[in-house]
């Protein structure tokens, strides 16, 4: 679960965007020594570069832009064998996998841009949204990956969690709180598994006008719930829903994309606010759920 309410000064990525998500299958980060073969491979890298973007850095991961290569350095490395494997095994267009020295993933950039961002206004064409519902359509329709994903009793039990500390530490009204945990009530039903992208955000989506480039950042792919990335890609962009579902096809149920809306966003608050995101930002995950009211 990511957010997009948080850009360093120094840049504005035109590729993967800051990983900031709090995937509870894994275990708290570890530390993770670059290794000197590692170090030198950088240093190659960068001889010669006037300017290296630092995309997003926190204490989980960082990600880097030196021309048209992105080195990720992630502290836990099962994140990235999810993503190697994940982006194997996918239908979609996804980044060439250039070379891995861990802790470190050279991904080549994409063409075209962002779909677009959460917080401000998308500029890519309703053909754009729709293609990105085509390209879900067509991950979930493909083979399972053989990893699970989150079983609906943890994410019921975190989701509770994180409900009680929004109270507790008065980061948001209860009222407010207790009336989005209604709404995301109906995302807790059984579904069947499809494989899913896990973080289907508009940045995470990329365009050339109207067509898909290709999908970046699949370290938390896995068996799951096919509306929860339609509710991912949509998120604070609710005029784009239909455009989404006339490109995804059949099988979408509205009431169950919104929920998983309410669910995301309570989940994902506090691990945003402690890696130094801004939720509350225009448009971003706090104003989520207070148009649920």
């Amino acid at each position: 679960m990511t957010s997009d309410c948080w850009t360093p000064p120094q840049q504005r990525a035109s590729q993967s965007t800051h990983p900031h998500s709090p995937s509870v299958a894994w275990s708290a980060a570890q530390p993770h020594a670059i290794n000197p073969v590692t170090s030198a491979v950088i240093h190659a890298i960068l001889a010669g570069v006037e300017e290296v973007e630092v995309v997003v850095a926190h204490n989980e991961r960082a990600t880097l832009r030196v021309g048209d290569v992105f080195l990720k350095i992630d502290a836990d490395q099962r994140r990235t064998d999810v993503e190697v494997k994940a982006m194997a095994m996918a239908p979609v267009p996804t980044p060439e996998v250039l070379w891995r020295k861990p802790p470190v993933l050279a991904l080549a950039a994409l063409p075209g841009t962002a779909l677009g961002r959460l917080g401000e206004p998308s500029t890519a064409s309703p053909a754009a949204w729709a293609a990105a519902g085509a390209a879900a359509r067509m991950l979930h329709e493909a083979p399972l990956p053989p990893w699970p994903g989150e079983s609906l009793d943890e994410i019921a039990s975190h989701l509770d969690g994180e409900c009680e500390w929004l109270i507790t530490n008065g980061v948001l009204p209860a009222d407010l709180v207790t009336r989005n945990r209604q709404v995301a009530e109906a995302a807790l039903r059984p579904w069947t598994p499809v494989f899913t992208h896990g973080d289907l955000q508009i940045t995470h989506v990329f365009v050339d006008g109207d067509e898909i480039t290709g999908v970046v950042d699949w370290s938390e792919a896995a068996q799951g719930d096919a509306l929860y990335d339609l509710a991912s890609l949509t998120l604070g962009h609710e005029e784009h829903l239909g455009d989404v579902v006339a490109g995804y096809g059949t099988g979408v149920d509205l009431d169950v994309i919104r929920a998983w809306w309410s669910l995301r966003s309570l989940r994902v608050a506090r691990w945003l606010i402690e890696h130094g995101f801004d939720p509350s930002s225009p448009g971003c995950e706090f104003a989520v759920l207070r148009s649920r009211l």
